[in-house]
């Protein structure tokens, strides 16, 4: 009867006070809520967990606060299969990120990635969450559900000195979608045409020379 108390919310509101310090990113309020037992893994009406909802809203004390709590799913996943870590890529959340890594969340999850995320985000810091990622083995040329890999989305919605990143770590600018797009035509489609050229010459660098075995 006393465990079953305990995974109770101390009064009623709880939940919607929980929700709201979150919002506010009012870290203080989150974790004493979390120290009187309420559940570090709740959703939201919309069925977010309640992680998610904090890293999404960028609200870095309401975040800390989950991610030191020792329940906390750090592979919750939204009705989008999105996780934290992949909310924290795009926000530019490096201290998240390196937490939620440390506590084992998949860098190299199925379908859309933490590293498409990255590279598609306007963060200041994107470009260090995409070395981040990749110091931890993020699969560069990692493939969407419909092929699209992190170096297209950096040409098309990221920071460019990003893209140059993926480019000088080894990304392939060969590689197309599933409607026959690669990185030069996102880089196109964005009018983005130093970068463009920039694709072009690594593509070029990828062709053997004819004068070679």
């Amino acid at each position: 009867m006393l465990a079953l108390a305990w995974a109770v919310p101390a009064r009623a509101g709880a939940y919607e006070d929980f929700f709201q310090a979150i919002e506010l990113d009012d870290g203080r309020t989150v974790a004493d809520l979390l120290r009187r037992g309420f559940d570090p893994n709740a959703r939201d009406p919309r069925r977010q967990p309640a992680i998610t909802v904090a890293l999404y809203k960028d609200a870095r004390q309401a975040a800390a606060a989950l991610l030191r709590s020792p329940t906390l799913d750090v592979e919750a996943r939204n009705a989008k299969d999105e996780s934290p870590l992949m909310m924290a890529a795009l926000r530019g959340n490096l201290e998240a990120a390196r937490t939620l890594i440390a506590r084992d969340a998949d860098v190299n999850k199925t379908g859309w990635t933490p590293l498409h995320y990255a590279a598609s985000s306007d963060a200041p810091e994107a470009a260090d969450m995409v070395r981040l990622l990749l110091e931890h083995a993020a699969y560069i040329d990692a493939g969407s559900p419909n092929g699209t890999t992190p170096l297209m989305m950096a040409t098309l919605y990221g920071q460019i000195d990003v893209a140059r990143l993926l480019l000088k770590e080894g990304a392939d600018p060969s590689i197309k979608n599933q409607q026959g797009q690669g990185a030069i035509d996102f880089a196109r489609r964005a009018e983005r045409d130093g970068l463009m050229q920039d694709v072009i010459r690594a593509m070029q660098q990828q062709r053997p020379n004819p004068g070679q075995w």
